[in-house]
């Protein structure tokens, strides 16, 4: 489920959004929560650019949807992805952001103040936008594998791999991330079951020769994913292998854990008009920082990086983007 919606508003003959309330002006403005925007909230906060976050349909991002996290640190024993973003929040607002339930439905960043606006009809000019919309993990769209996501069922090896240790577990997918996920699987779980639709990788050939060479490693050629089973937890999947035209059969296999890796999708819908993307839809931010084409705004976490999609590495390009406005801003008193 995307974080944020495209909607359909009224504009006037110069194709300015007509809403229904008097326009809000704020120094810094979050766009989606989650790591990255909680963290951008927090250094912002104690920067004193008092930022209003607006947390998006989904409170917390994607982290929420985890139920346990055992790789972040300053949590020992280990915290649910709903706690953990709840503490996130909680200190943001100790420090004095302002969190705001809603949307953002519309953007308009062809002139500053930038303007944004929430759940259809309240514009805020903002100074300066952080924006930390994420991404969406892709699933297959079946119904018993809504039912098992943070049951058995993970868009994320290296968040939820640790869970499975020693057991079987099955990664789908072709590409380059499916055999990185499945790679990765193999050094932790007992055996991998790399589910591939076509009688062929998508893969780089150095990554292919790393799933054929890792012994644990079993890749099902034209298999496709029937359903995902069990009753509380994840006990197997069900295939349907192909067998030449137009003959197959219902293949069943048992694993513990079931691994999504088709791919994410950035939220980025809203600022296509905007700002640089780049191929697949990631915002470009340039080297080493969170800064966008566009002065004053500035992206971080999934939104922006394709590659490590992980809660502290969002928290710490969180930070940067706060940084990078407080200097932006410079240091006027508010």
């Amino acid at each position: 489920m995307n974080l944020f919606k495209k909607m359909n508003l009224p504009e006037d003959k110069n194709n300015n959004v007509i809403s229904n309330e008097k326009p809000e002006s704020v120094h810094c403005l979050v766009i989606g929560s989650g790591p990255a925007g909680y963290t951008a909230a927090i250094y912002a906060a104690r920067a004193n650019l008092k930022p209003v976050l607006i947390q998006g349909m989904q409170p917390g991002g994607q982290l929420t949807t985890t139920t346990e996290i055992d790789n972040f640190p300053g949590y020992p024993k280990g915290v649910t992805g709903t706690a953990m973003m709840e503490d996130f929040k909680n200190q943001a607002e100790r420090f004095g952001a302002e969190i705001r339930w809603g949307f953002v439905s519309k953007v308009d960043f062809s002139q500053k103040p930038y303007k944004v606006v929430v759940d259809d009809d309240k514009t805020i000019l903002a100074e300066s936008v952080i924006i930390a919309t994420g991404a969406t993990a892709k699933y297959l769209g079946l119904e018993s594998e809504k039912k098992f996501v943070g049951s058995g069922v993970s868009a994320c090896a290296t968040c939820d791999g640790f869970f499975y240790k020693g057991l079987d577990v099955a990664v789908v997918g072709g590409g380059d991330t499916a055999a990185e996920e499945a790679t990765y699987l193999s050094g932790i779980c007992r055996k991998v079951y790399l589910i591939v639709r076509k009688p062929y990788m998508r893969a780089s050939k150095t990554m292919l020769e790393r799933v054929t060479n890792t012994p644990n490693i079993k890749i099902l050629y034209e298999h496709n994913t029937k359903e995902v089973f069990g009753n509380q937890q994840v006990e197997g999947v069900t295939l349907i292998k192909r067998l030449g035209e137009p003959d197959e059969e219902e293949v069943k296999i048992a694993v513990s854990g079931f691994f999504v890796a088709i791919g994410h999708k950035p939220n980025t819908e809203l600022f296509v008009d905007f700002l640089e993307l780049d191929e697949v839809g990631y915002i470009n931010t340039q080297a080493g920082t969170p800064k966008t084409n566009l002065e004053g705004v500035f992206a971080c976490g999934d939104v922006q990086d394709s590659s490590y999609r992980q809660a502290i590495t969002a928290a710490g390009s969180g930070c940067k983007a706060a940084l990078e406005a407080e200097r932006y801003l410079g240091t006027r008193k508010f």
